[in-house]
């Protein structure tokens, strides 16, 4: 395993001329591996006006606290460099993001110093190509706060064939806590604060090109904005499917069924019902 240290986070905007060139300049045939590489960011300084921006775009509050999803958030930059600066085997424009899970071990001070790092974790097969995870880790003095793990797909021509689902549980018993209304210039607002300038989450006009009717809402600022609507322990986990694109404008509903020690959520379209986003917050 080689590593990488930087001082601070290296800027998101640096990486997107490969990607660019990801579009000209294709991937070559043959076996898929990943890099075997961490990068690591040994003193992360939060920037309390970029939190606050995060916070309002989110919903989170200002208390004090750095929310663990904000940290995944700000580990995509060094995603972005590792897909860009090592031999990546796929191309960046087209993989989807379907799973995010955190963990979260306490309350994260906003003055805290924190060293963050990020991996590739394994790739695995999917009924729809291959799949591949990045593990974030952030420390303060050594000590574990924040691991998230964040998996990607990417479409490929595959043999396997989809494994029959089994019959799922009974589904829980959602209450409707909310309806939001999602304005079209979301996916431009939480871009300028994440860095994340993806062109299916910009324009109608880019996210035609990459064959959507229309700009769809970034999978983490929605996952954000469920955790932002939700009563957190200071100890927990939360695993969220992104489901179906969340179209931009959109009106969505937000469901919760909550039990001892896990809330189930969901946001779903307000006039489909088709889900968007589907998770679990357990408490530790």
């Amino acid at each position: 395993m080689n590593t990488r240290h930087f001082s601070q986070l290296p800027k998101p905007y640096l990486a997107y001329p490969k990607v660019i060139q990801g579009l000209i300049f294709k991937k070559p045939k043959g076996e898929k591996v990943l890099p075997q590489v961490e990068y690591v960011v040994d003193t992360l300084k939060i920037d309390t006006k970029h939190l606050e921006s995060y916070n309002e775009i989110c919903g989170f509050k200002n208390d004090g606290f750095v929310p663990a999803i904000y940290l995944a958030v700000l580990s995509q930059s060094l995603q972005m460099h590792m897909m860009t600066s090592e031999a990546f085997p796929f191309a960046i424009l087209g993989l989807v993001h379907i799973r995010n899970q955190i963990k979260q071990t306490r309350n994260i001070g906003v003055n805290e110093q924190i060293t963050l790092s990020c991996k590739f974790g394994e790739l695995q097969p999917h009924d729809k190509g291959l799949q591949f995870d990045f593990i974030t880790t952030a420390k303060v003095g050594g000590e574990v706060v924040m691991e998230s793990l964040t998996t990607y797909l990417s479409r490929q021509k595959t043999e396997k064939k989809a494994v029959e689902k089994a019959k799922e549980n009974q589904a829980p018993d959602y209450q409707v806590q909310g309806e939001w209304d999602i304005s079209e210039n979301t996916g431009r607002r939480y871009a300028k604060i994440s860095g994340d300038f993806n062109l299916i989450h910009i324009h109608a006009v880019t996210a035609k090109a990459f064959g959507f009717k229309q700009a769809i809402a970034h999978g983490m600022w929605s996952k954000a904005k469920a955790l932002a609507s939700i009563e957190l322990p200071e100890a927990y986990e939360a695993d969220v499917w992104f489901k179906l694109p969340m179209y931009l404008p959109s009106k969505v509903e937000f469901l919760t069924a909550a039990e001892a020690k896990q809330t189930e959520f969901l946001i779903r379209n307000l006039k489909s019902k088709k889900p968007h986003v589907a998770g679990a917050i357990k408490a530790l």
